[in-house]
């Protein structure tokens, strides 16, 4: 059955759906969702920038750890009529798929977050999409993109007020991020260190390690901004484009520093890069953006 269904695919491909089906994978990768959850965090509402962080992490970490331990290969590492399209982002094991997850739970969170129904109609279609497009570029079978967007929905569903109700307890809240933001660093840094020096598999913990590290950079850079910053989202139109797009460039120039990396360190690298980016979109950019002008807050 799944193998009928990626000929199927295979054989309805052409030059349109090649072009269609890379756009839908965009809208559920990394950047694509860092840059949404960036903006609704420094300019719209914390509380729902904080909220949909954890979620999407939530989920993309059991994600990760259950590629870890599944090991599934690819289709097109199977199939010899599969070759399998942008293969760039087909970085670690099949079981489940990564940007299924990561849009199920992205576009679940926001449905959850603004409640209208058209929107939650379009954050339907947008997850189906990127589920769909796995599939036509031979990159997943279809058991990966149902565990993906199980995976995916489930977690932001249950996680959604748990996570509101956290937030509104101030001291709670830090010392969650803080404990976790800490567990995570250190269990990050060890797995960089061990696929550095080719230990572990590094196909099943490489993005598995950046996981770790953009989630714990994102939780320690909330608890500095409280202590530190304290920055209101209110500001007038004109801040608030400069503070996305300083603060966008940022995140690029940082996952842009792989290029300067020695491949010697491309691990630990990683790690460093990932950390920062997190530590930079909820903490490091608020605190420097305040004397930019960009933020203003109480502390």
């Amino acid at each position: 059955m799944q193998e009928a269904i990626m000929l199927f695919f295979l054989n309805i491909a052409n030059p349109f759906l090649d072009a269609f089906a890379n756009i839908a994978s965009i809208v559920g990768e990394q950047t694509f969702v860092i840059a949404v959850i960036i903006y609704i965090y420094w300019n719209h509402d914390k509380k729902k920038g904080f909220t949909l962080f954890s979620s999407i992490l939530l989920a993309v970490l059991s994600m990760g750890i259950l590629k870890a331990i599944v090991r599934s290969p690819r289709p097109f590492q199977v199939l010899e009529s599969i070759d399998g399209k942008r293969l760039e982002t087909a970085t670690g094991y099949s079981f489940p798929s990564g940007h299924t997850t990561t849009g199920a739970a992205f576009y679940t969170s926001l449905a959850l977050a603004f409640r209208k129904r058209g929107f939650s109609i379009f954050c339907a279609i947008m997850m189906t999409l990127v589920g769909l497009s796995r599939l036509y570029l031979g990159v997943h079978w279809p058991i990966d993109v149902f565990a993906g967007l199980l995976l995916g929905i489930l977690i932001s569903l249950f996680a959604k007020q748990k996570l509101d109700a956290l937030y509104d307890q101030g001291e709670k809240r830090n010392r969650f991020a803080l404990v976790f933001g800490l567990i995570m660093f250190v269990s990050g840094a060890l797995m960089s260190i061990l696929l550095n020096v080719h230990a572990i598999d590094e196909v099943a913990f490489t993005d598995l390690m950046k996981i770790l590290a953009l989630g714990s950079g994102g939780y320690l850079g909330f608890v500095f901004e409280e202590k530190k910053v304290d920055f209101t989202t209110q500001a007038s139109v004109k801040i608030q484009i400069s503070r996305y797009l300083v603060g966008l460039v940022g995140v690029l120039l940082i996952l842009g520093a792989k290029k300067v990396i020695p491949e010697s360190l491309y691990a630990v690298g990683g790690f460093v890069r990932y950390t920062l980016v997190g530590l930079w979109a909820t903490g490091l950019f608020p605190f420097i953006g305040r004397s930019l002008r960009l933020f203003s807050g109480s502390r």
